[in-house]
């Protein structure tokens, strides 16, 4: 009899006590495969890491985070954890679906980057009635999370607004700014609008502002084409823009305005578009995020939990959500990236190669830069 049916054997026949057993990961027979638990995974039973990403339109999540976690995962385990990875692409109703499979299929641990914070609370909880520890990766979701991991997310957009300032230098008070923030659902777009107002409150004129739905680039550009519309292009002095994805579609518009030179525009994530219109002078900057330690901290917690063990070793700050207080935590400092530091700092850490930056068409501005 294989091990599932033996589960469904044993329930049948030991009811609520056997369901009991099996959520706090004891109850277990002669020669069975350990039941998915933090007490199965701490006798040394494989570790299933149930692995949930919001979207797909940024860069980073395919091609760092979750190659990133799947690594750490099997580093930690010695080969015998299990990442079962699902992506919403940017719907939370999908998304608690994917926390029901988990559940269903027995996860020992979830790690969650939340499409939208308060969405997902109910979904947490079924997980964490189902005897699974919760981690919140990147925003931090509301529920009975068990850990979180991010960036400081208020620092990255008192980075984007200090790194705007200095664009503008004198000319900060010559016209008007253009804010487009992120999307409301993800409680991280809320704290890089607070840090990013904290510094250019006072200092600027905001001519227009926007939250942008779910931080897709053509939302930025039809946003941007407004914003030009009602100001004048000739009253913009500079963009704030809380990612790449929606640089690169604010460019767009002012490109389709003729707006020369470009005005000023800030991004996060140093996805590779990004960095390349950096080189070309298009983009001021980006934030770029070190995703390894992140990636690595949450491996690092979900394996922990997995076990059954305490996370003292791990997390090194705690903080508060709407609706958890003190939850243990890893915040990773970030980095302003500009056409001065890219060697430093994406190079550096392997995050790109010279030649995946410096194609054709960017040829030339890298070799004025050094890259190549």
């Amino acid at each position: 009899m294989n091990t599932r049916m033996r589960r469904a054997a044993v329930a049948v026949a030991a009811t609520a006590m056997a369901a009991s057993l099996a959520a706090c990961g004891s109850a277990k027979e002669a020669g069975e495969k350990p039941k998915e638990s933090g007490s199965a995974a701490a006798a040394g039973g494989a570790i299933k890491v149930g692995l949930l990403l919001p979207e797909n339109q940024t860069a980073r999540y395919e091609k760092f985070d979750k190659p990133l976690i799947e690594k750490k995962v099997a580093e930690l385990t010695g080969g015998k954890g299990e990442v079962v990875y699902a992506n919403a692409k940017q719907d939370a109703t999908t998304q608690n679906s994917q926390v029901d499979t988990m559940i269903t299929n027995k996860v020992n641990v979830l790690i969650v980057d939340a499409v939208d914070s308060k969405a997902i609370a109910g979904s947490i909880k079924k997980a964490k009635d189902a005897g699974i520890p919760v981690v919140s990766y990147d925003r931090l979701a509301e529920g009975p999370i068990d850990a979180y991991t991010s960036f400081d997310n208020e620092e990255v957009g008192k980075v984007q607004g200090k790194a705007l300032l200095e664009a503008l230098g004198d000319k900060a008070k010559d016209g008007q700014i253009v804010m487009m923030n992120g999307s409301v659902t993800d409680p991280n777009a809320a704290l890089f609008k607070k840090g990013a107002h904290s510094v250019l409150d006072g200092k600027v004129t905001v001519g227009k502002e926007y939250d942008t739905k779910e931080w897709k680039p053509e939302n930025a550009n039809t946003n941007m084409a407004g914003a030009i519309s009602a100001l004048g292009k000739d009253k913009i002095v500079g963009v704030y823009s809380a990612n790449d994805g929606m640089a690169g579609g604010i460019i767009t518009a002012l490109k389709a305005a003729g707006m020369t030179p470009l005005p000023p525009v800030t991004g996060q994530d140093a996805e590779l578009a990004g960095v390349q219109r950096i080189v070309l002078g298009e983009q001021f900057m980006s934030v770029y995020k070190p995703y390894a330690p992140e990636a690595e901290a949450a491996a690092k917690m979900a394996v922990a939990l997995a076990k059954g063990e305490k996370l003292d070793g791990v997390t090194t700050s705690k903080v508060d959500s709407p609706t958890t207080k003190g939850i243990a935590s890893v915040l990773v400092p970030v980095v302003s990236l500009t056409k001065n530091n890219i060697k430093d700092t994406v190079i550096k850490d392997g995050v790109y190669t010279a030649d995946e930056i410096c194609t054709e068409k960017y040829a030339a501005a890298c070799a004025t830069l050094g890259l190549k």
